[in-house]
């Protein structure tokens, strides 16, 4: 089954595919299916703006589209950056950036109260137009520094307190176990599966 992935960001076109590895799917990009062209965000929800990327990429390109908006939700500071995440502290602001705002913003909060969450909301659209969304999470505590350099974005600082250790220091396999993509795309996967679209 060939999904074309509607996101321009290598590391999670690189995650879905190594995440979906072993699986009857064929992952291809917006730009190997051919889609050219800005998609403007603009939803209220993660998976608002998870189905319009999807449902823009579908109608250019057709067959199963897959997208995904996902980001990192602060207790304290009120869910923020939340849907924003990738554009918190500014546009062009880097990751290291970003953090460091939040660090920022964080300062004086005692570490039980610096809880947070990765959440990922996948949109799906079959052939015929019909659509879903699933979401996945994964709770956990901002560091009050980062550590780690594996993943990307915000997994330097996203401590799993049970583990001890931020998501960039584990391993891909483990962090595909737990993560808010790799739970995300279970049920997506689940959910072809209960519909016979996958075996």
């Amino acid at each position: 089954m060939r999904f074309t992935l509607a996101t321009g960001n290598a590391h999670k076109v690189r995650e879905v595919r190594e995440i979906l590895a072993g699986l009857p799917f064929e992952v291809a990009t917006m730009q190997e299916a051919g889609f050219r062209g800005e998609i403007e965000e603009d939803g209220a929800t993660f998976e608002e703006n998870a189905l319009l990327k999807a449902r823009a990429v579908h109608a250019a390109v057709g067959g199963f589209v897959m997208a995904d908006d996902s980001g990192l939700a602060i207790d304290a500071l009120g869910g923020e950056p939340g849907i924003h995440s990738a554009r918190f502290a500014g546009r062009d602001a880097t990751y290291p950036e970003k953090i460091a705002e939040i660090r920022r913003r964080l300062e004086g909060v005692p570490d039980a109260a610096r809880t947070c969450r990765f959440v990922c909301a996948i949109a799906v659209v079959r052939p015929d137009g019909s659509s879903f969304t699933v979401r996945g999470t994964v709770e956990g505590r901002i560091a009050r520094e980062m550590r780690g350099d594996g993943g990307f974005g915000y997994d330097p600082v996203f401590l799993l307190p049970e583990r001890g250790l931020t998501v960039a220091e584990l391993p891909s396999e483990e962090k595909h176990a737990i993560s808010h993509r790799g739970r995300a795309l279970r049920a997506m996967v689940e959910r072809l599966r209960a519909e016979g679209l996958h075996p």
